[in-house]
């Protein structure tokens, strides 16, 4: 999962951001400018968040931004984004993120794999570490 994220050039790194949405808009980027994921997707993901909390933020520093399967989404694809300072998507820290790995998908079982992929890999917390730390 990692060495397609690298080789599709699905990647960014970033200090700091203003606010939530702003840091789910650039961590959509790459998706967006690669034609992968329509604007609407990022939007999609900003306002499930607003309506239902930060579900996105799965554990501590580890945020998977996603939305229903379909709408806005062109092909399967996840990207992957790190940030220097912690993005706060609520009061406490526990829904503060670093690690962003957006996911896109065109039906629910691809939307699923690729879920229980991130998750076994997030689970690793030396993966985790390495990438907390990693600047390219």
């Amino acid at each position: 999962m990692l060495k397609e994220l690298i080789d599709n050039k699905r990647y960014s790194f970033h200090k700091e951001f203003d606010n939530w949405e702003d840091a789910v808009q650039a961590a959509c980027k790459p998706l967006i400018e690669e034609g992968v994921i329509e604007t609407s997707y990022a939007d999609s993901i900003i306002e499930n968040v607003k309506s239902f909390g930060p579900y996105i933020v799965i554990a501590p520093n580890i945020c998977i931004p996603h939305a229903q399967e379909g709408k806005g989404v062109k092909d399967t694809a996840i990207c992957f984004m790190r940030t220097e300072k912690p993005v706060h998507f609520g009061e406490t820290a526990e829904h503060d993120a670093r690690l962003f790995f957006v996911l896109a998908s065109t039906d629910n079982e691809k939307h699923m794999q690729n879920l229980v992929g991130l998750c076994e890999l997030v689970e690793d917390q030396q993966v985790v570490e390495k990438l907390l730390n990693s600047n390219s």
